[in-house]
């Protein structure tokens, strides 16, 4: 009853929770819409967001000498999740079973394994960093440390659930990622869908004024 409960409605309230979270959430910004800008510009808005958008990919000099360890795992765990979610087999087949209808190549279990690693690693490192440094701890609240803890469960129950040997760690993980779809919209960890804004806006801002941000 629990299990069916969590594969079927559980999981389509889930989904639908977080996509129409994310509509809202990026379309409340969208609407609220900007300040005219009454002086001459400079330079080209479009230009400038779509370079700050791409050149915030490559961290400034000052970050890679001060912060070489925060840096490393930023990426470490977000380019391992990413290679994860979309190019785990198991993710693949449930993205075409339940979401897009059709699959594509997964990445091989060496690499499964690799990006496994780097992210687990990188979100360790970084929550230690955030509870240890007296700065980001400070900067922290109970928002971040919840994402933190969630992001972590479903990548611990999903490695656990890998041996397919009980069904019931396939649904500990498919729960826990429910609870992650249902937290998400309203947490920072928006910040993957609006950061696109965000650069765009300040590139825009900058571009238009002749600064190259």
């Amino acid at each position: 009853m629990i299990g069916e409960f969590i594969d079927g409605p559980l999981w389509i309230f889930a989904l639908t929770v977080f996509i129409i979270g994310v509509i809202w959430r990026v379309g409340s910004i969208v609407l609220s819409g900007v300040r005219t800008d009454l002086a001459e510009p400079k330079g080209s808005a479009g230009s400038g967001a779509f370079r700050t958008l791409f050149s915030r990919f490559i961290p400034q000099r000052t970050v890679t000498k001060r912060g070489k360890l925060q840096l490393i795992a930023g990426y470490s765990f977000h380019l391992g999740l990413f290679a994860l979610l979309f190019f785990a087999q198991p993710h693949i087949d449930f993205f075409a079973q339940r979401i897009t209808g059709f699959s594509w190549i997964a990445m091989p279990y060496w690499a499964f394994i690799v990006s496994a690693e780097l992210a687990f690693a990188g979100l360790i490192f970084l929550w230690l960093y955030r509870l240890l440094n007296p700065v980001t701890r400070l900067l922290s609240d109970l928002d971040d440390h919840i994402g933190a803890i969630l992001v972590f469960l479903v990548m611990l129950s999903g490695c656990l659930a890998l041996a397919q040997s009980f069904e019931a760690l396939r649904l500990l993980h498919l729960l826990l990622a429910e609870l992650l779809l249902l937290y998400f919209p309203f947490s920072k960890l928006m910040h993957a869908f609006t950061f696109v804004m965000s650069r765009g806006y300040t590139g825009a801002t900058m571009g238009r004024k002749g600064v190259n941000a």
